[in-house]
């Protein structure tokens, strides 16, 4: 067994609340759109990787308004074509705008096999934390939706000044917890900065993929629950 198990947090441990497919269906909505907010998962998904991909090839702070403006409505328009529908520009970008209004208080909730899955990590012993790229304290988060005391560390790309796929952020866990990266493992959503970016370091990754949107990758671990995890670790 992995002696610290570390993980992701967006996506992983917990989505925002009202859910996204919630908010998106509502402002679908408002433009004259039907659409089974059940569906919209898959789409809201590849869009979150196309911004990570996207991030990771040119910051989206380094863009000017006008880029950010064309990666927010190539992002609507992932999800949207997910479902069936090819929105121009524009009424993606009314659809944008009003996921924006909505979305004005949000703030997280766990996923559902979240707690379980922590509460039995730690009573078999394991180390866990949190790495994340959010630009927030998760410390105050974690201990209002409960889960601080089962976590030894919670790292953020906040506090480090590194971000995934960069070995600093993961090193810095691992100094915090005192464990080999050979030890541990990271469980994340995202291919490429959560799963090759923890090897890089010596870690082991694991796919999370809630929607079995990436069952062509093979060569490492991956699951569509978390409760699976205590299988591979």
């Amino acid at each position: 067994m992995a002696k610290a198990v570390f993980f992701d947090w967006f996506n992983t441990l917990a989505e925002y609340s009202p859910p996204r497919e919630e908010v998106q269906a509502r402002a679908c909505w408002t433009v004259g759109i039907e659409v089974e907010k059940e569906k919209l998962s898959p789409g809201i998904l590849l869009a979150d990787h196309y911004y990570i991909e996207e991030n990771l090839r040119h910051p989206v702070r380094n863009r000017s308004l006008e880029e950010q403006m064309a990666l927010y409505i190539e992002m609507q328009r992932i999800v949207m074509r997910q479902v069936g529908v090819n929105p121009s520009d524009k009424l993606a970008l009314t659809i944008v705008q009003e996921v924006g209004k909505l979305f004005a208080d949000r703030s997280f909730a766990l996923f559902d096999d979240v707690p379980a899955t922590l509460e039995m990590l730690k009573r078999q012993g394991a180390t866990l934390g949190v790495i994340s790229n959010i630009d927030i304290d998760l410390e105050p988060v974690c201990q209002g939706l409960g889960i601080a005391p089962f976590l030894d560390a919670i790292v953020t790309s906040r506090q480090v000044g590194s971000t995934k796929p960069d070995a600093p952020i993961f090193l810095a866990a691992l100094d915090q917890t005192g464990f080999e990266a050979s030890d541990a493992v990271y469980v994340g959503d995202h291919y490429p900065t959560d799963v090759l970016g923890s090897e890089k370091v010596g870690m082991r990754g694991v796919l999370l993929d809630r929607c079995s949107l990436f069952a062509g990758i093979t060569d490492c671990p991956r699951l569509t629950t978390l409760t699976d995890l205590t299988d591979f670790v």
